[in-house]
């Protein structure tokens, strides 16, 4: 289509016997939001990767403000002017803000010429987002909000005409969504195209202009904003209707799995991240946290899964504790590591899966593959590395291992972080399952206590039996009254109890 500033045509790739892309057509034009949507692992990270020159294609064409790009790596499509901000973090934790941004750049003749310009774009990014940034910060220390933040600013620091966001919202909190949100209509208001991929309906029916929807590496739908609704993208998405489960119901505690009492927990910076914590967790019961990120949620779950002990304070937990990371690529899996070997990193100890000293590999592999058969893990080959598969399928992987050992206690950091809907009700499910004790060990395993940490308000009041929000370190109980997405806005915000 003439004038078009991206059309990919006819775009198909493959790895080994997996077929990730077959004959996929994009056209996004100047000035649009334009949503990639699908199932994970159904080809739209590939797309961009490929769109980005991260890829190098099988068959097809892409053309760039109707010139043809070339296959010439990133280098070529960041001077067609296509700029792209992963799911994955591709910052360096032990360099600064302004040094992650610097680096690719061409200014200056020397590092203290280029980070002089790079403040000062930074502080003038700054002024136009409305979003504050530490130019000096090192970026370990940084939340996965902030780091999210730093990836966009960088992609935005190249001054692209096509920008691709790859689940951006994910580690975001509902204010940050709205600031980015506000940012994407400003880039289009400018005459910039952005290519989102998304998998949360309500925010792509928000913000887009356009929609590509795209299931098993094929095109199947490509239609205007004003001609599809949450349920029609859905149905494109997974191929068949979807049914929403009827909320979870409470069910009586089976006493008392754990217990925190924390005046103060330190986090990387030194600084005091949660104070005056008092929690106590109790068998067949979800307790919900919402907040901001940034607020003490890291700190708080690493002590309550046992990783980090209180600065002051005390804590009694069971034996048994799985772990949900808020960042699966640096807590929860090796990205170079193969299906069974990331799932030794959790059984690596227990008996079943021993001879003597030495690892059991063959009963590792059959717990890979009831962890990969029973979450629908979509990998290209059993000896797949987790770098191989899709974010949403990485999450799963994570997901299902740590369920499969069976804990006392789960802790889960955004767990349903870049599923797409069937996974992500599927998720639901299974925690809902695990609450009542038949997920995991079977009818009669205890039920474990669950801790659910998310930025989506509306995932911890469907699921928690018990609701709080985490604003500055502290613990803030929600009551039945304020158990709404602005209620607990409000309390997020400060404005009441903190």
């Amino acid at each position: 289509m003439g004038g078009a500033a991206v059309e990919m045509r006819s775009v198909s790739k493959r790895f080994g016997s997996v077929e990730a892309l077959a004959d996929a057509n994009l056209s996004a034009r100047p000035g649009e939001v334009h949503a990639l949507l699908g199932e994970n692992g159904a080809g739209k990270t590939t797309l961009m990767r490929v769109l980005c020159g991260a890829l190098r294609p099988d068959g097809g064409e892409v053309l760039v403000e109707d010139r043809r790009l070339r296959p010439g790596g990133p280098r070529a499509a960041v001077a067609a002017g296509i700029g792209m901000v992963h799911q994955h973090f591709t910052l360096v934790p032990s360099l600064t803000v302004a040094e992650n941004v610097a680096l690719g750049t061409r200014e200056g003749s020397g590092l203290r010429l280029a980070l002089e310009r790079v403040h000062l774009r930074l502080a003038e990014l700054e002024r136009v987002t409305g979003l504050p940034v530490d130019p000096g910060a090192t970026v370990a220390g940084l939340s996965v909000g902030a780091k999210q933040r730093v990836e966009i600013l960088k992609a935005l620091y190249r001054d692209p005409r096509v920008l691709v966001l790859d689940e951006p919202t994910t580690v975001l909190g509902p204010q940050e969504v709205d600031w980015l949100f506000g940012v994407l209509r400003s880039l289009v208001e400018e005459g910039r195209t952005v290519l989102l991929i998304g998998h949360k309906l309500d925010e792509i029916l928000r913000v887009a202009d356009r929609v590509t929807v795209l299931r098993r590496g094929r095109t199947v739908l490509a239609a205007g904003r004003e001609a599809v609704d949450a349920t029609g993208l859905a149905r494109a998405m997974i191929g068949r209707e979807t049914t929403r489960a009827a909320p979870p119901a409470r069910v009586a505690t089976g006493g008392r799995v754990a217990r925190l009492e924390a005046a103060g927990v330190r986090g990387d910076d030194g600084r005091m991240a949660v104070r005056d914590v008092t929690l106590e967790v109790q068998r067949g019961e979800i307790v919900g946290i919402g907040g901001v990120e940034g607020n003490g949620q890291r700190e708080l779950a690493l002590v309550l899964s046992g990783r980090l002990r209180p600065s002051v304070g005390s804590a009694d937990f069971p034996a048994t504790v799985s772990l949900i990371p808020q960042d699966r690529s640096a807590g929860g899996l090796v990205p170079g590591f193969d299906l069974a070997e990331n799932t030794a990193l959790a059984f690596h100890d227990d008996d079943a899966h021993r001879r003597g000293p030495l690892i059991d590999w063959a009963a590792m592999r059959r717990t890979a593959r009831e962890i990969v058969t029973g979450f629908d893990v979509r990998a290209p080959g059993w000896r797949a590395t987790a770098r191989s598969l899709s974010g949403g399928n990485q999450q799963k992987l994570l997901v299902g291992r740590e369920l499969a050992r069976a804990p006392d206690l789960l802790v889960a950091e955004n767990p349903m972080r870049g599923l797409d809907i069937a996974a992500a009700a599927f998720l639901r499910d299974k925690l809902v399952e695990l609450k009542v004790g038949g997920a995991g060990g079977g009818p009669a395993h205890a039920p474990p206590g669950i801790v659910l940490f998310s930025t989506d308000l509306d995932e911890v009041l469907d699921l928690a039996d018990r609701v709080f929000v985490l604003v500055r370190g502290r613990l803030i109980a929600v009551p039945e009254k304020e158990r709404t997405p602005a209620g607990m806005g409000r309390l997020m915000l400060g404005s009441e109890e903190a």
